[in-house]
C-alpha cells in the first residue's frame, strides 16, 4: 500500500507541474506570439498572400526552437480565439470587424518595433 500512495503522490505532483511549465513563456516568446496573433488575424482576413504569410509567420518567430514555435502558435491561435469568443459561426460581419479592429490596433502596427514585456502574476 505504501507503494501505490508513493507512485499516486509522485504522479500528481508531474501532473500538476505540467501545465505550469507548458504555460511559462519569456517575454521574447509572449512577444512572438502576439506578433503571430496579428499575422494570422491579417491572414484571416485575407490581406496575406502565401509568401506573405510565411514571410510574416517567420518574422515572428525568428530564431526560436521548434518546440517554442509549437506553443508560440498555441499562444497565437489562443489570442484569435478569444478574440472571437461568443460569435456565432454564421456571424462574419461581427468576426471580420473584431479581426479589423485587432489588426488596426498598435499591437499590430506592421514594422513595429519589439518593445520589452514582463508578466506579472
Amino acid at each position: 500500500m505504501k507503494f501505490r500512495s508513493a507512485f499516486f503522490t509522485s504522479l500528481v505532483a508531474v501532473v500538476v507541474s505540467l501545465p505550469s511549465q507548458a504555460l511559462t513563456l519569456s517575454s521574447v516568446e509572449l512577444s512572438a506570439a502576439q506578433h503571430l496573433g496579428c499575422v494570422l488575424a491579417d491572414d484571416a482576413l485575407g490581406y496575406l498572400n502565401e509568401d506573405q504569410f510565411n514571410t510574416r509567420f517567420d518574422e515572428a518567430v525568428g530564431d526560436l526552437s521548434d518546440a517554442q514555435v509549437d506553443v508560440i502558435y498555441a499562444k497565437a491561435l489562443g489570442y484569435i480565439d478569444g478574440l472571437l469568443f461568443g460569435v456565432s459561426s454564421g456571424d462574419m460581419d461581427i468576426a471580420n470587424r473584431r479581426l479589423e479592429s485587432f489588426s488596426n490596433s498598435e499591437t499590430c502596427a506592421y514594422g513595429a518595433q519589439a518593445v520589452s514585456r514582463t508578466v506579472s502574476l
